[in-house]
């Protein structure tokens, strides 16, 4: 699904998109319901400009060193586990990537050109990461719609277990709750209104990919577990002392938070280009994204202007107006300088 969304993506964005599959029948139905244009076999590759794996992430490795092996310019992946792979994998060509997007329909057949708009995309550059494959894979993210962010990949994993692996977990073990009550109660599921239905969608998508997924990021998943354990255990202790204040609050704190979830983006009235001179050196980009990504700053534009005269460049921001004085504070503490300039509507 993740994968036939980036061709349908790339190949409305006028990219000419190959597919690579071990299964003959999917890559036959992927040409033709106009998916990708042509396909052949990993041993066939010569070169090209980006390959995207979208594979379970026990194989991603593999497949990412395979495609750099053939000369891929640059290669990225959409695994949901980044810091096994990027510990795997030292070359500059490669940006691990993770697409936060997705639906409870499986394969090809929930592929969708427009599956990434107003979604994060997470890119995971390593210290050998080189800034031009790093600025080319967030070019693609963002043409696709996605608002792309950069972070370590150890983070990712650790922040994904929250926000993400336990999530789908909890959806599937209170749907299995639900279910084996069922065999008693035949009419509770009926029962079923918005919120549970809402609660435990995710529970449908492809149980398949989650083995490779909690496997490669169990410390992480498994941590979140425990702290979770301990917040229901005080839930369950409130409701069973008749609490009502305790319950109120943590039912409010929690609604609160919830509206307080990022929304998307400003008019070019509220946005301010932001100029940052840099040494013309590996990892710079990279540097900044993360450091914005921790200040929570959502970067809408971004390129680099390489100088003709001398080992310096600069690196151009597009961020909200709102966040400037928030970045910029970020960016001197580190020992650069920049630069502001409002755009104008």
């Amino acid at each position: 699904m993740i994968g036939g969304s980036i061709a349908l993506g790339l190949r409305k964005a006028g990219w000419h998109v190959t597919g690579i599959d071990n299964n003959a029948d999917r890559l036959g139905l992927a040409v033709s319901s106009g998916v990708i244009d042509d396909m052949m076999s990993l041993e066939d590759v010569d070169g090209g400009e980006l390959g995207v794996v979208a594979i379970p992430v026990g194989h991603v490795a593999g497949a990412v060193q395979a495609l750099l092996d053939a000369g891929l310019d640059v290669v990225t992946d959409v695994g949901s586990v980044k810091a096994p792979i990027a510990a795997a994998i030292d070359d500059p060509r490669f940006v691990p990537g993770h697409p936060m997007a997705g639906s409870e329909q499986d394969g090809l057949a929930g592929a969708s050109a427009d599956m990434f708009s107003g979604a994060t995309w997470v890119l995971c550059p390593t210290t050998s990461t080189d800034d031009a494959a790093f600025a080319s894979v967030r070019e693609v993210a963002v043409s696709l719609g996605a608002h792309a962010i950069a972070i370590p990949a150890d983070r990712h994993d650790m922040l994904v277990a929250v926000v993400s692996h336990v999530p789908h977990l909890t959806a599937a073990t209170l749907m299995s709750l639900a279910d084996g009550r069922a065999v008693e109660h035949r009419a509770l599921l009926r029962l079923a209104a918005g919120g549970f239905r809402d609660m435990t969608r995710i529970a449908a998508g492809h149980p398949a990919i989650w083995p490779d997924i909690c496997a490669e990021n169990a410390d992480a998943i498994v941590d979140v577990l425990d702290e979770l354990r301990v917040e229901l255990g005080r839930v369950r202790d409130t409701i069973a002392g008749r609490d009502r204040n305790d319950l109120l609050q943590r039912l409010e704190a929690a609604r609160t938070a919830r509206r307080n979830l990022p929304t998307t983006v400003s008019a070019p009235d509220q946005m301010t280009e932001v100029r940052v001179p840099v040494l013309d050196r590996q990892g710079e980009i990279a540097a900044i994204a993360a450091l914005a990504a921790d200040l929570d700053v959502n970067i809408y534009d971004l390129e680099i202007a390489h100088s003709t005269e001398g080992p310096r460049g600069v690196v151009v921001l597009l961020i909200e107006t709102a966040m400037v004085e928030r970045l910029q504070g970020g960016l001197m503490a580190l020992g650069y300088r920049p630069s502001l300039q409002a755009l104008e509507a």
